[in-house]
């Protein structure tokens, strides 16, 4: 009573609030304002080959794996939490001996005393066996088991969040990483493709320099455009093993070839998602869901710890059977043994370590709960500028595509006033160069559209209705 009434109801205040970072109505002007529709993966990334990669990933990663166990630790805390509020009923075998000072209070008045078969009660040797049944319960007044519960709960479904997030970005990574070698694939094509013009070139240069329509000079600038070109397969070949190997990780899988689809310009890219509106974020994106939970754990943490400052009830309950010798025990009444107690308990003297734990649980619900507007902000970010990336990368790809038609054209055009003699050999050199760079550059441009797609999905929550 006396601890109940000298706590400050003021220091025990539990309603903790910051200030709210709301959400704009809408990502931009203009925007749609519908919903977000429910989103199968499978349907989203139809390539049958990556979803099978994807498949192997989320039975393999190590990442996944492990945040599983974190699940199923979290599942034990909920277990254990429970189990703290129900009585505890413990089997008791136990055998004691005691030897008791003659001057001792315990011996006093026992000298020359019997047991009940008769026998002497020596004080330098007093057995005691027992065999029964104890309890223990401690009686939820103020919530503080309950609300362990609750917080062990949320702190489950946190994980389970946290999981699904972990399957997100572990999709939308292997995803990206299988367009980034469908995008190498089509370099490498075009690299090949460049070789071979560039050798026919060089033996051209080589037959006029016979009839002394061109020099040593010009057979060496095209001999050194192609090997420059060689060395450059032979990196693109580089990049695509060390991207192979990427998956192969993600995978949890030692090094072997991908399968994959062609390349870049034979696959088709995802179809756009709907947007909707930010608050659909709140309930789609996994992150969010996250730390949201973790704002609940920490509030029900907050109140277990303020549960702490009040009396505690616990009750203490035995029976069994209890004998100075094995052959007794099983003698009916004599032996019955049996206790009840009852403890009623207040913290009075050190009652900073309590003062300590409730500040640092108000500290921790603080923290989560700037972290949860933190990742609110984070993620309408994310999703920002992944809608402007994708509205830019789709003009950036059509000036790509044009700027290449006329590269190509340039190439056969310089070919063509070269043979002519109205061109100079470093006209074609630079056609050719200009070409194959404007290539690579538009096949980049497509794969950064399409890795824009897969990071809209992950901004927006992908991953969800699987």
């Amino acid at each position: 009573a006396i601890g109940f009434l000298t706590v400050s109801c003021k220091s025990l205040d539990t309603n903790l609030k910051i200030a709210e970072n709301k959400l704009p109505e809408r990502f931009s002007e203009g925007s749609d304002t519908t919903g977000l529709k429910p989103l199968n993966w499978k349907d989203y990334f139809s390539d049958p080959l990556l979803i099978a990669l994807i498949d192997t990933a989320i039975v393999r990663n190590y990442d996944l794996q492990v945040s599983l166990q974190r699940i199923e630790m979290s599942r034990a805390s909920v277990r254990f939490a429970k189990g703290q509020q129900l009585p505890t009923v413990d089997g008791v075998a136990s055998f004691s001996q005691f030897g008791y000072g003659e001057n001792s209070a315990d011996w006093a008045g026992n000298e020359g005393g019997t047991f009940a078969d008769g026998s002497v009660l020596n004080r330098t040797a007093v057995p005691d066996y027992y065999v029964g049944l104890q309890a223990s319960w401690e009686a939820d007044v103020w919530g503080r088991l309950k609300n362990q519960k609750r917080a062990a709960l949320a702190n489950y479904l946190a994980s389970v969040e946290g999981t699904q997030f972990v399957v997100t970005n572990l999709i939308a990574e292997i995803a990206g990483s299988y367009y980034d070698l469908l995008a190498l694939d089509s370099e490498l094509d075009i690299i090949r493709e460049t070789i071979q013009k560039q050798e026919e070139a060089l033996e051209v240069v080589k037959a006029n320099k016979e009839v002394g329509r061109a020099s040593a000079l010009a057979v060496q600038q095209f001999q050194a455009q192609l090997l420059d070109t060689r060395a450059l397969e032979r990196s693109t070949r580089q990049l695509i093993a060390q991207t192979e190997n990427r998956i192969n990780f993600l995978l949890g899988r030692y090094p072997q070839p991908i399968v994959r689809s062609g390349n870049i310009n034979e696959f088709s890219m995802p179809e756009p998602i709907d947007h909707g509106v930010p608050s659909d974020l709140l309930e789609n994106r996994a992150d969010i869901k996250e730390a949201r939970n973790l704002v609940e754990a920490s509030k029900f943490d907050v109140l277990a710890a303020k549960a702490a400052f009040f009396p505690s009830l616990t009750i203490n309950a035995g029976v069994g059977l209890q004998a100075f010798q094995p052959g007794y025990l099983v003698e009916g009444p004599a032996s019955l043994a049996y206790g009840l107690l009852g403890q009623l308990a207040a913290p009075l003297i050190n009652r900073n370590t309590i003062k300590a734990q409730f500040q640092g649980a108000k500290a921790n619900q603080l923290e989560a709960m700037y972290q949860y507007q933190q990742t609110v902000l984070n993620g309408y970010i994310e999703a920002y500028n992944e809608l402007i990336y994708l509205d830019n990368q789709r003009e950036i790809v059509g000036y790509s595509t044009e700027e290449n038609e006329v590269l190509q054209t340039s190439v056969a055009t310089s070919y063509d006033l070269y043979r002519a003699g109205k061109a100079s050999y470093l006209e074609v050199l630079i056609a050719q160069q200009n070409a194959l760079e404007g290539q690579i550059e538009l096949i980049r441009d497509q794969r950064e559209l399409q890795i824009g797609l897969v990071n809209l999905y992950r901004a927006l929550g992908g991953g969800w209705d699987e």
